[in-house]
């Protein structure tokens, strides 16, 4: 009889999760899905895959971008001055001719009266006096022009994101690399050691932490028209579950985690409840680093349960190599007599109860 309650208490009773029994039967070797692999130092070296952020070498390799060069869409100032009295452009009385705010239209050309079309987009603002200069010669004795750049929507970079002011920047002689275009955005308004700097380029985009930006001169790229830049925190992380000191969802940050670290960072091992046979981490591995740990082809992502058993001579020392990635879900058992605890308090305090209801009706 004692025996039958046992086990109907026992199936019963609230618990943190699956016991490592429980999670053995769901292993491929028993028909399940799963490959529960115990760790060693095999694995923790196949294991150990660490998506990288970085620009790749197109990125890095661009060159900067002209600051002077006129670019469509970008808005020109032009100044002619005439030495005749009646001149083409000057009203009388005034001794030069003020253009501003001229627009680079989108097929590269401006219009200046007397002169025509003339193509800007490509040329310096010193060039593109030049040409002016030419065209107008033909026309009145000479001339003398001015040409200054106003930088417009041709050469501009997108900032969004945890910036201190999102918007549309101009690339200026100051602001030509991306540690100067978030600097002129009003800086980087979370920790530095949680931001992440995604640059986009048409079909390409690269992704880099902001401590590596500065700490890393070839992560400064050059900027480039068009690009987009934005500026969010990582959302990298890891969960923790069962017999812990913390059941929580923890970021990962922009440092490599291991096991050991993981359940440091969650309160450690429950001294109450935990299992240290029964460190698990659970995870989807890539084909590549699948075929590594077990050592034949994969061509498919494969769900793996590793085991951590830390009272082994080297668990600990494995559980210190064994790298903790983004969506890991680290698990750890109830000890085997944690059930009989609460199995046993579970009967004695029914007798009891059953005792005091007796005691009542008498």
């Amino acid at each position: 009889m004692i025996g039958s309650l046992a086990l109907l208490a026992a199936c019963a009773l609230p618990r943190s999760g699956p016991n490592k029994t429980e999670i053995f039967r769901g292993s491929v070797e028993k028909g399940g899905n799963t490959h529960v692999i115990y760790v060693n130092d095999h694995v923790t070296r196949a294991s150990a895959f660490a998506p990288a952020f970085g620009f790749s070498a197109s990125f890095r390799n661009a060159a900067q971008v002209g600051a002077d060069e006129i670019r469509a869409g970008d808005r020109l100032g032009l100044a002619i001055w005439e030495n005749v009295q009646d001149g083409l452009l000057t009203s009388a009385g005034a001794s030069s001719a003020q253009l501003t705010e001229i627009q680079v239209d989108s097929d590269g050309f401006i219009f200046v009266p007397y002169a025509g079309r003339i193509r800007a987009a490509g040329n310096t603002p010193d060039r593109l006096r030049q040409i002016i200069t030419d065209q107008l010669s033909v026309r009145t004795p000479d001339p003398q022009v001015s040409v200054t750049r106003v930088a417009g929507d041709g050469a501009t970079v997108s900032v969004m994101g945890r910036v201190g002011a999102q918007g549309v920047y101009p690339i200026e002689r100051p602001t030509r690399t991306l540690s100067a275009m978030l600097a002129r955005a009003g800086g980087v308004t979370i920790p530095p050691e949680v931001a992440v700097i995604t640059v986009k380029r048409g079909a390409e985009s690269g992704k880099v932490w902001l401590t590596d930006l500065y700490t890393s001169p070839a992560n400064d790229i050059a900027l480039r028209p068009g690009d987009l830049v934005i500026v969010e925190e990582d959302q990298r992380a890891f969960t923790s579950l069962g017999a812990l000191g913390g059941q929580t969802r923890v970021p990962l940050g922009n440092e490599v985690i291991n096991a050991v670290e993981a359940i440091a960072m969650v309160g450690g091992l429950s001294t109450q409840l935990a299992d240290p046979t029964g460190v698990f981490i659970l995870r989807d591995e890539p084909p590549s680093v699948a075929s590594r740990v077990l050592g034949r082809p994969v061509s498919t992502t494969t769900r793996f349960a590793y085991v951590l058993d830390l009272t082994r001579p080297n668990g600990l020392f494995l559980a210190r190599d064994f790298i903790i990635r983004d969506g890991d879900t680290l698990y750890v058992t109830e000890a085997p007599y944690v059930q009989w605890q609460k199995t046993l308090g579970a009967i004695t305090g029914s007798a009891a109860t059953a005792d005091r209801l007796s005691n009542l009706g008498n």
